[in-house]
């Protein structure tokens, strides 16, 4: 890490170079090294951000899942121009990624759902993300209602809930350095789709 980063050593392609980032992180005691801030944006322009794991990732985008009846459901649906931050701080990095959200498809969120513990299940059926609810009382009660009606058999996945798919157009990798001169290098594509990275001014 105090060598910092080269562009003689950064990969030329940067899902690549994200691999190799991640795979340290994960290789370490940091814990949940897949968490990641997902930026939105409402019809009034304003930004909201919040934690959400990323499940999995490759050329194609990265995923993650929701309650698409939720807040962050709701701001894609109107503007699906997102960005990822990973803030890996005690590695002194961070990721930065911008790009635009899709739904996945329905087999791809189910393969997932059923690997969630059953818990988890009946969390996603018994929650109605981002709305209102007047006290704790009401959410356990409806989980347990959940937990009585799904009380046998596979629980089916909601129709409410699946993943999505964040398509990147930008990355940029940060690495610390001392005297607040961190190395900086952003991926951009050219017209032929190409990446390429620069440096950026810390």
């Amino acid at each position: 890490m105090a060598e910092g980063l080269q562009r003689s050593n950064l990969h030329t392609d940067p899902v690549k170079q994200f691999e190799k980032w991640y795979g340290e992180t994960c290789s370490t005691d940091l814990p949940e090294s897949s968490a990641m801030i997902l930026a939105t944006v409402d019809q009034d322009g304003q930004p909201w951000q919040r934690t959400v794991l990323l499940k999995t990732f490759d050329e194609n985008g990265f995923v993650f899942y929701t309650n698409y009846s939720s807040r962050k459901a709701e701001h894609i649906k109107h503007n699906n121009k997102v960005s990822l931050l990973f803030p890996w701080h005690p590695m002194g990095r961070q990721v930065k990624i911008t790009g635009t959200a899709e739904k996945i498809s329905t087999a791809e969120s189910l393969k997932y759902f059923l690997s969630r513990p059953r818990g988890s299940q009946i969390g996603a059926w018994a929650s109605h993300q981002s709305k209102v609810v007047k006290n704790r009382a009401l959410l356990d009660a409806m989980f347990d209602e959940m937990k009585h009606k799904f009380v046998e058999g596979d629980i089916p996945l909601p129709s409410f809930w699946g993943g999505y798919r964040i398509k990147p157009k930008t990355f940029e990798f940060w690495q610390a350095r001392d005297s607040r001169l961190h190395d900086r290098f952003i991926y951009t594509q050219n017209d032929s789709a190409d990446w390429f990275n620069e440096r950026l001014a810390p």
